[in-house]
Protein backbone atom coordinates (compact mmCIF):
# COMPACT_ATOMS: atom_id res chain seq x y z
CA UNK A 1 0.00 0.00 0.00
CA UNK A 2 1.75 3.30 -1.26
CA UNK A 3 0.82 6.80 0.36
CA UNK A 4 2.80 9.03 -1.45
CA UNK A 5 5.99 8.70 -1.00
CA UNK A 6 5.80 6.25 1.88
CA UNK A 7 5.34 3.02 2.42
CA UNK A 8 2.29 2.56 4.82
CA UNK A 9 2.98 0.44 7.77
CA UNK A 10 0.97 -2.98 7.90
CA UNK A 11 -0.03 -3.50 12.10
CA UNK A 12 -2.03 -5.88 13.03
CA UNK A 13 -5.36 -4.89 15.17
CA UNK A 14 -3.80 -6.78 18.79
CA UNK A 15 -0.20 -5.29 17.89
CA UNK A 16 1.72 -2.95 21.08
CA UNK A 17 1.38 0.97 20.83
CA UNK A 18 4.17 2.02 18.22
CA UNK A 19 4.51 -1.12 16.21
CA UNK A 20 6.72 -0.49 13.23
CA UNK A 21 4.75 -2.34 11.26
CA UNK A 22 5.30 -6.50 9.76
CA UNK A 23 7.42 -5.37 6.92
CA UNK A 24 9.97 -3.29 8.99
CA UNK A 25 13.24 -4.27 9.49
CA UNK A 26 12.45 -3.96 13.23
CA UNK A 27 9.46 -5.97 13.13
CA UNK A 28 9.60 -8.52 15.97
CA UNK A 29 12.74 -7.33 17.40
CA UNK A 30 11.97 -3.50 18.40
CA UNK A 31 11.27 -2.62 22.12
CA UNK A 32 7.42 -2.09 21.54
CA UNK A 33 7.26 -5.28 20.14
CA UNK A 34 8.41 -6.74 23.93
CA UNK A 35 5.11 -8.68 25.52
CA UNK A 36 3.05 -8.47 21.94
CA UNK A 37 1.43 -11.68 20.38
CA UNK A 38 2.90 -11.62 17.14
CA UNK A 39 6.32 -11.08 18.33
CA UNK A 40 7.84 -14.07 17.21
CA UNK A 41 5.50 -14.25 13.97
CA UNK A 42 6.74 -11.22 12.70
CA UNK A 43 10.69 -11.95 13.40
CA UNK A 44 10.36 -14.93 12.03
CA UNK A 45 8.72 -13.23 8.72
CA UNK A 46 10.71 -12.48 5.92
CA UNK A 47 11.76 -9.36 5.13
CA UNK A 48 12.40 -7.40 1.87
CA UNK A 49 11.47 -9.51 -1.27
CA UNK A 50 10.45 -13.22 -0.85
CA UNK A 51 11.88 -14.88 -3.81
CA UNK A 52 8.77 -17.46 -2.82
CA UNK A 53 6.20 -14.93 -3.57
CA UNK A 54 7.00 -15.25 -7.20
CA UNK A 55 6.24 -18.90 -7.44
CA UNK A 56 3.26 -17.88 -5.57
CA UNK A 57 2.42 -15.48 -7.82
CA UNK A 58 2.56 -17.86 -10.84
CA UNK A 59 -0.04 -20.66 -9.01
CA UNK A 60 -2.18 -18.21 -8.58
CA UNK A 61 -2.40 -16.66 -11.73
CA UNK A 62 -4.70 -19.37 -12.84
CA UNK A 63 -7.36 -18.61 -10.38
CA UNK A 64 -9.67 -15.79 -11.16
CA UNK A 65 -11.34 -15.25 -7.52
CA UNK A 66 -9.68 -15.32 -3.92
CA UNK A 67 -11.87 -15.29 -0.85
CA UNK A 68 -10.64 -15.46 2.53
CA UNK A 69 -13.67 -16.72 4.90
CA UNK A 70 -12.90 -14.46 8.60
CA UNK A 71 -14.42 -14.96 12.32
CA UNK A 72 -13.14 -13.17 14.79
CA UNK A 73 -15.00 -15.63 17.53
CA UNK A 74 -14.09 -19.56 17.53
CA UNK A 75 -17.69 -21.76 17.24
CA UNK A 76 -19.36 -19.20 14.84
CA UNK A 77 -19.84 -21.68 12.16
CA UNK A 78 -17.13 -20.82 9.95
CA UNK A 79 -15.87 -23.68 8.42
CA UNK A 80 -19.58 -24.80 8.09
CA UNK A 81 -19.79 -21.70 5.95
CA UNK A 82 -16.70 -22.14 4.13
CA UNK A 83 -17.27 -25.39 3.36
CA UNK A 84 -21.09 -24.89 2.23
CA UNK A 85 -19.97 -22.02 0.15
CA UNK A 86 -17.63 -23.97 -1.77
CA UNK A 87 -20.28 -26.61 -2.67
CA UNK A 88 -23.06 -23.98 -3.98
CA UNK A 89 -19.74 -22.62 -6.25
CA UNK A 90 -19.49 -26.32 -7.64
CA UNK A 91 -22.95 -26.52 -8.32
CA UNK A 92 -22.69 -23.46 -10.44
CA UNK A 93 -20.26 -25.45 -12.75
CA UNK A 94 -17.49 -23.46 -11.33
CA UNK A 95 -14.21 -25.04 -10.40
CA UNK A 96 -13.32 -24.05 -6.43
CA UNK A 97 -10.21 -24.53 -4.41
CA UNK A 98 -10.96 -24.99 -0.44
CA UNK A 99 -7.92 -24.31 1.44
CA UNK A 100 -7.48 -25.16 5.04
CA UNK A 101 -5.54 -22.95 6.97
CA UNK A 102 -6.57 -23.83 10.15
CA UNK A 103 -3.99 -25.81 11.04
CA UNK A 104 -4.46 -26.16 14.35
CA UNK A 105 -8.24 -27.25 14.49
CA UNK A 106 -8.46 -28.32 11.15
CA UNK A 107 -12.41 -29.19 10.38
CA UNK A 108 -12.68 -28.90 6.77
CA UNK A 109 -11.72 -32.43 5.56
CA UNK A 110 -14.84 -33.78 7.53
CA UNK A 111 -17.33 -30.93 6.62
CA UNK A 112 -16.59 -32.47 2.98
CA UNK A 113 -16.49 -35.76 3.54
CA UNK A 114 -12.62 -36.65 2.69
CA UNK A 115 -11.49 -37.78 6.89
CA UNK A 116 -8.48 -40.00 6.04
CA UNK A 117 -7.67 -39.19 2.39
CA UNK A 118 -4.04 -38.16 1.61
CA UNK A 119 -2.09 -36.06 -0.21
CA UNK A 120 -0.24 -36.97 -3.44
CA UNK A 121 2.59 -35.64 -5.04
CA UNK A 122 3.35 -35.16 -8.34
CA UNK A 123 5.40 -33.36 -11.11
CA UNK A 124 3.26 -30.47 -11.12
CA UNK A 125 3.58 -30.39 -6.95
CA UNK A 126 1.23 -31.20 -4.17
CA UNK A 127 -2.32 -32.86 -5.56
CA UNK A 128 -5.35 -31.39 -3.54
CA UNK A 129 -8.26 -34.35 -2.45
CA UNK A 130 -10.92 -33.77 -5.16
CA UNK A 131 -14.74 -34.22 -3.96
CA UNK A 132 -16.74 -33.24 -7.15
CA UNK A 133 -14.95 -30.24 -8.86
CA UNK A 134 -13.96 -28.73 -5.21
CA UNK A 135 -10.02 -29.47 -4.95
CA UNK A 136 -9.32 -29.26 -1.23
CA UNK A 137 -6.45 -28.57 1.13
CA UNK A 138 -5.42 -29.19 4.32
CA UNK A 139 -3.21 -30.19 7.49
CA UNK A 140 -6.10 -32.89 8.49
CA UNK A 141 -4.74 -35.14 5.53
CA UNK A 142 -1.34 -35.11 6.54
CA UNK A 143 -2.07 -36.37 10.58
CA UNK A 144 -0.66 -40.09 11.16
CA UNK A 145 -3.59 -40.35 13.50
CA UNK A 146 -6.83 -37.70 12.81
CA UNK A 147 -6.46 -36.97 16.91
CA UNK A 148 -2.71 -35.78 16.75
CA UNK A 149 -2.77 -32.63 18.42
CA UNK A 150 -0.62 -29.96 16.27
CA UNK A 151 1.48 -28.32 18.43
CA UNK A 152 3.59 -25.23 16.17
CA UNK A 153 4.76 -22.26 16.76
CA UNK A 154 4.35 -19.83 14.69
CA UNK A 155 6.89 -19.35 12.21
CA UNK A 156 6.19 -23.56 11.01
CA UNK A 157 2.51 -22.65 10.63
CA UNK A 158 3.64 -19.56 8.40
CA UNK A 159 6.20 -22.01 6.59
CA UNK A 160 3.03 -25.07 5.78
CA UNK A 161 0.57 -22.15 4.73
CA UNK A 162 3.18 -20.87 2.66
CA UNK A 163 3.91 -24.74 0.97
CA UNK A 164 -0.07 -25.22 0.38
CA UNK A 165 0.37 -22.02 -1.69
CA UNK A 166 3.56 -22.58 -3.53
CA UNK A 167 3.71 -26.40 -3.74
CA UNK A 168 0.28 -27.34 -4.43
CA UNK A 169 -0.97 -27.70 -7.94
CA UNK A 170 -4.50 -26.15 -7.56
CA UNK A 171 -4.78 -25.53 -11.54
CA UNK A 172 -7.07 -23.46 -13.22
CA UNK A 173 -9.99 -22.19 -10.74
CA UNK A 174 -12.69 -19.99 -10.62
CA UNK A 175 -12.72 -19.58 -6.89
CA UNK A 176 -10.01 -19.89 -4.32
CA UNK A 177 -12.15 -20.29 -1.06
CA UNK A 178 -9.51 -19.85 2.45
CA UNK A 179 -11.10 -20.92 5.84
CA UNK A 180 -9.00 -19.24 8.18
CA UNK A 181 -8.95 -20.09 12.00
CA UNK A 182 -10.54 -17.22 14.27
CA UNK A 183 -8.70 -13.99 15.16
CA UNK A 184 -6.30 -11.90 13.56
CA UNK A 185 -2.91 -13.54 14.22
CA UNK A 186 -0.11 -15.83 12.46
CA UNK A 187 -1.77 -17.15 9.71
CA UNK A 188 -3.86 -14.15 9.45
CA UNK A 189 -1.18 -12.39 8.51
CA UNK A 190 0.78 -14.80 6.56
CA UNK A 191 -2.16 -15.36 4.37
CA UNK A 192 -2.63 -11.64 3.61
CA UNK A 193 1.51 -11.21 3.10
CA UNK A 194 1.47 -14.07 0.67
CA UNK A 195 -1.60 -13.65 -1.46
CA UNK A 196 -1.71 -9.71 -1.76
CA UNK A 197 0.02 -9.06 -4.77
CA UNK A 198 -1.88 -11.68 -6.06
CA UNK A 199 -5.43 -9.84 -6.01
CA UNK A 200 -7.61 -11.18 -3.14
CA UNK A 201 -11.22 -10.16 -4.02
CA UNK A 202 -11.71 -9.63 -0.09
CA UNK A 203 -13.08 -11.49 3.07
CA UNK A 204 -16.48 -12.63 4.10
CA UNK A 205 -17.02 -12.37 8.25
CA UNK A 206 -18.63 -15.03 10.02
CA UNK A 207 -20.52 -13.95 13.33
CA UNK A 208 -23.36 -15.15 15.70
CA UNK A 209 -25.81 -12.40 16.79
CA UNK A 210 -24.69 -11.74 20.23
CA UNK A 211 -22.45 -9.31 21.50
CA UNK A 212 -19.58 -11.41 23.09
CA UNK A 213 -19.14 -12.62 19.56
CA UNK A 214 -19.68 -9.12 17.70
CA UNK A 215 -16.90 -7.97 19.95
CA UNK A 216 -14.48 -9.94 18.50
CA UNK A 217 -15.90 -9.52 14.74
CA UNK A 218 -15.54 -5.82 15.19
CA UNK A 219 -11.69 -6.41 15.57
CA UNK A 220 -11.96 -8.82 12.61
CA UNK A 221 -13.48 -5.90 10.24
CA UNK A 222 -10.96 -3.65 11.70
CA UNK A 223 -7.72 -6.11 10.95
CA UNK A 224 -8.85 -6.10 6.98
CA UNK A 225 -8.94 -2.13 7.00
CA UNK A 226 -5.39 -2.28 8.48
CA UNK A 227 -3.77 -4.99 6.03
CA UNK A 228 -6.13 -3.50 3.34
CA UNK A 229 -8.39 -6.13 2.63
CA UNK A 230 -12.29 -5.55 1.27
CA UNK A 231 -14.66 -6.58 3.21
CA UNK A 232 -17.05 -8.81 1.11
CA UNK A 233 -19.55 -8.61 3.69
CA UNK A 234 -20.83 -9.86 7.01
CA UNK A 235 -22.80 -13.37 7.74
CA UNK A 236 -24.74 -13.53 10.89
CA UNK A 237 -25.06 -17.58 11.47
CA UNK A 238 -27.24 -19.14 13.85
CA UNK A 239 -29.76 -16.01 13.73
CA UNK A 240 -32.38 -18.32 15.86
CA UNK A 241 -33.42 -21.82 15.39
CA UNK A 242 -35.76 -22.58 13.29
CA UNK A 243 -37.40 -26.40 12.35
CA UNK A 244 -40.34 -27.28 11.05
CA UNK A 245 -43.22 -28.11 14.13
CA UNK A 246 -43.24 -31.59 13.26
CA UNK A 247 -39.36 -31.94 13.79
CA UNK A 248 -39.31 -30.88 17.46
CA UNK A 249 -39.38 -33.48 20.27
CA UNK A 250 -42.11 -32.62 22.80
CA UNK A 251 -41.46 -33.71 26.69
CA UNK A 252 -43.84 -33.20 29.52
CA UNK A 253 -41.84 -32.58 32.48
CA UNK A 254 -43.04 -33.64 36.19
CA UNK A 255 -42.73 -31.46 39.36
CA UNK A 256 -39.30 -33.97 40.67
CA UNK A 257 -37.44 -32.87 37.37
CA UNK A 258 -38.34 -36.25 35.36
CA UNK A 259 -39.00 -36.34 31.23
CA UNK A 260 -41.20 -37.99 29.46
CA UNK A 261 -41.36 -38.10 25.80
CA UNK A 262 -44.98 -37.16 24.54
CA UNK A 263 -43.98 -35.95 21.00
CA UNK A 264 -46.16 -38.81 19.41
CA UNK A 265 -49.20 -37.84 21.53
CA UNK A 266 -48.73 -34.26 20.38
CA UNK A 267 -48.18 -34.85 16.85
CA UNK A 268 -51.30 -36.91 17.18
CA UNK A 269 -53.51 -33.57 18.94
CA UNK A 270 -52.21 -31.70 16.07
CA UNK A 271 -53.30 -34.04 13.38
CA UNK A 272 -56.92 -34.22 14.98
CA UNK A 273 -57.48 -30.59 16.23
CA UNK A 274 -54.94 -28.45 14.33
CA UNK A 275 -53.84 -30.09 11.07
CA UNK A 276 -52.61 -26.47 9.84
CA UNK A 277 -50.33 -26.52 12.52
CA UNK A 278 -48.05 -29.28 11.07
CA UNK A 279 -47.31 -26.95 8.08
CA UNK A 280 -45.83 -24.04 10.56
CA UNK A 281 -42.04 -23.28 11.43
CA UNK A 282 -41.18 -23.02 14.89
CA UNK A 283 -38.41 -20.18 15.59
CA UNK A 284 -36.63 -19.58 18.74
CA UNK A 285 -33.81 -17.03 19.54
CA UNK A 286 -30.75 -18.90 21.28
CA UNK A 287 -28.50 -15.80 21.38
CA UNK A 288 -29.53 -12.65 22.25
CA UNK A 289 -30.02 -9.99 19.48
CA UNK A 290 -31.46 -7.20 21.21
CA UNK A 291 -27.98 -5.52 20.85
CA UNK A 292 -29.03 -5.21 16.93
CA UNK A 293 -26.61 -8.50 15.87
CA UNK A 294 -24.60 -8.36 12.76
CA UNK A 295 -26.83 -6.13 10.84
CA UNK A 296 -26.42 -2.86 13.13
CA UNK A 297 -22.76 -4.15 13.55
CA UNK A 298 -21.88 -3.59 9.94
CA UNK A 299 -24.21 -0.13 9.92
CA UNK A 300 -22.29 0.98 12.40
CA UNK A 301 -18.79 0.21 10.88
CA UNK A 302 -19.59 0.91 7.42
CA UNK A 303 -19.49 -2.80 5.81
CA UNK A 304 -21.83 -5.39 3.70
CA UNK A 305 -24.20 -7.03 5.28
CA UNK A 306 -24.97 -10.12 2.95
CA UNK A 307 -27.86 -11.89 5.62
CA UNK A 308 -29.08 -14.07 8.09
CA UNK A 309 -28.77 -18.25 8.27
CA UNK A 310 -31.03 -19.75 11.24
CA UNK A 311 -28.99 -22.33 13.45
CA UNK A 312 -30.94 -25.57 11.44
CA UNK A 313 -30.34 -28.97 12.56
CA UNK A 314 -30.45 -30.73 9.37
CA UNK A 315 -27.49 -27.98 7.88
CA UNK A 316 -25.75 -29.29 11.08
CA UNK A 317 -26.21 -32.67 10.29
CA UNK A 318 -24.87 -32.31 6.57
CA UNK A 319 -21.40 -30.64 7.78
CA UNK A 320 -20.82 -33.95 10.05
CA UNK A 321 -21.80 -36.14 7.44
CA UNK A 322 -19.91 -34.32 4.58
CA UNK A 323 -22.62 -33.11 2.54
CA UNK A 324 -23.73 -30.52 0.43
CA UNK A 325 -26.76 -28.76 2.17
CA UNK A 326 -28.60 -27.88 -1.44
CA UNK A 327 -28.82 -31.57 -2.96
CA UNK A 328 -30.57 -34.75 -0.80
CA UNK A 329 -30.57 -33.63 2.92
CA UNK A 330 -33.80 -31.42 2.61
CA UNK A 331 -32.15 -28.00 4.35
CA UNK A 332 -35.45 -26.56 3.72
CA UNK A 333 -34.33 -23.52 6.23
CA UNK A 334 -30.50 -22.89 5.92
CA UNK A 335 -30.46 -23.83 2.23
CA UNK A 336 -32.51 -21.15 0.85
CA UNK A 337 -30.47 -18.15 3.03
CA UNK A 338 -27.37 -19.81 1.95
CA UNK A 339 -28.17 -19.32 -1.51
CA UNK A 340 -29.55 -16.14 -1.07
CA UNK A 341 -26.13 -14.82 1.05
CA UNK A 342 -23.79 -16.26 -1.99
CA UNK A 343 -25.66 -15.04 -5.04
CA UNK A 344 -25.55 -11.20 -3.13
CA UNK A 345 -22.38 -12.18 -2.29
CA UNK A 346 -21.58 -12.79 -6.28
CA UNK A 347 -23.85 -10.59 -7.89
CA UNK A 348 -22.54 -7.81 -5.92
CA UNK A 349 -18.96 -7.70 -6.08
CA UNK A 350 -19.76 -8.70 -9.66
CA UNK A 351 -17.68 -12.22 -9.20
CA UNK A 352 -18.46 -14.15 -12.70
CA UNK A 353 -19.41 -18.26 -12.30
Amino acid sequence: MENGNHKEKEIPEDANEHCPGTQSDDAGKADACAGCPNQEACASAPKGPDPDLVVIAERMATVKHKILVLSGKGGVGKSTFSAQLSFALAAMDSQVGLLDIDICGPSIPKMLGLEGQEIHQSNLGWSPVFVDSIGVMSIGFMLPDPDDAVIWRGPRKNGIIKQFLKDVYWGELDFLVVDAPPGTSDEHISIVQFLKETGIDGAIIVTTPQQVSLIDVRKEVSFCKKVGIKVLGVVENMSGLCQPVTDFKYMKQSKNGDQEDVTQWALEIMREKAPELLGLMACSEVFDSSGGGAEKMCRDMGVPFLGKVPLDPKLCKAAEEGKSCFSGVECGVSAPALSAIINKLLKDNKMET
